[in-house]
């Protein structure tokens, strides 16, 4: 694996973030999840009704509860995500910002589109490291993600297999490590963690469920729910395994035209949108359900994200089609909020008996 200068830390808030190009450019990518000590102080900038992910980034940035950096990266998901980029500049000026619009289909006219936003983050990035654009080496940046979506996906498998110690919240504090420190660090970790035997304990003997949502990455939170009787088999969350899909630089085409294309291959956010198939994340949702042998779902969506509210009716009707049992929560990035459904998350596993 070849070392890259480290050039300095670059933030980013969003699983659609082109990570590749910010470990080109020689910066080690960190994710400003919506956790930590920080206290509440959001409110003297954004409404109340606004999206409890952002509201906790920005605690964050307020309260000092982040590392030194060179940069941070905002994408156009949402228009919660845009308060967050007009709030970010009020609160930390000397941060170098670069918003990057995110198409909400994705078809070739949009993927051109994404290419050319991805040329225009390599090339300010590039002056930030006081670099040329050319000068990255993007078949190495793209090796070393690659390797570490890998990684995580064997972790993943043994974690669903019940043999990863600390099961499902053990999987999500790797996914955190993965995606707030440089990569080389986590691929060490990782490999040392697969080379070790696997645990002898017994698949939990609670109920399979499927878990989706937008964010949730307190490992507590997946051990809280699992302590009431479940037994997560698979799931899906923008900060869990959807922010490591693996990309290709294809041969025909540029760099930013291959990365744009396998970023829009992710699996999609409710924010995304497929004409020909506006019922697509409901079909995902009933796909992986049932691929996961899940006997039942639950979806964790954080307040007033309105992506989500708008798909979920859909999400509810092709569940009840397919005879799979829905419980919704909600919940405002904190782990008192999910303690708060303790009583609904049991009685739910208890109908699936």
């Amino acid at each position: 694996m070849k070392a890259v200068p480290d050039r300095g830390i670059i933030g980013y808030t969003c699983a659609y973030t082109p990570i590749p190009i910010i470990e080109a450019a020689g910066f080690v990518p960190y994710r400003v999840l919506p956790m930590g000590d920080a206290p509440d102080q959001a409110g003297q900038l954004l409404h109340d009704n606004l999206c409890p992910h952002v509201k906790r980034v920005v605690d964050r940035a307020m309260g000092g509860d982040l590392p030194a950096l060179s940069g941070m990266v905002f994408i156009n998901s949402c228009d919660a995500m845009r308060r967050l980029a007009d709030a970010w500049r009020n609160v930390r000026p000397q941060d170098p910002v670069i918003f990057l619009d995110l198409p909400a289909t994705h078809d070739e006219v949009a993927n051109r589109f994404y290419a050319s936003e991805l040329k225009r983050l390599a090339d300010h990035l590039a002056v930030r490291a006081g670099i040329d654009a050319g000068e990255m080496d993007w078949q190495a940046s793209v090796n070393t993600f690659n390797r570490l979506c890998e990684l995580l996906a064997a972790c993943s498998t043994r974690m669903r297999a019940g043999r990863l110690a600390g099961g499902r919240a053990a999987m999500q504090a790797l996914y955190n490590r993965a995606c707030t420190r440089p990569a080389a660090e986590s691929i060490q970790e990782l490999e040392m963690l697969l080379e070790t035997h696997e645990t002898d304990a017994d698949v939990s003997p609670g109920v399979p469920v499927f878990l989706f949502g937008n964010v949730m990455p307190d490992p507590e939170a997946f051990a809280l729910m699992e302590s009431c009787g479940a037994r997560i088999v698979a799931d899906d969350f923008c900060t869990d395994s959807r922010m490591f899909s693996p990309v290709a630089l294809g041969s025909d085409a540029s760099v930013f035209q291959a990365l744009a294309g396998s970023i829009a291959q992710k699996p999609p956010c409710a924010r995304t949108f497929s004409p020909k198939t506006p019922g697509r994340m409901a079909a995902d949702v009933v796909a992986a359900a049932r691929e996961c042998g899940a006997a039942g779902v639950i979806g964790h969506t954080l307040k007033f994200c309105d992506p989500y509210l708008a798909r979920l009716p859909m999400v509810r009707e092709a569940l009840n089609g397919e005879g799979l049992p829905l419980l919704m929560l909600e919940g405002d990035c904190t782990l008192r909020s999910i303690g708060q459904q303790r009583t609904r998350i049991e009685a739910f596993i208890e109908m699936l008996r």
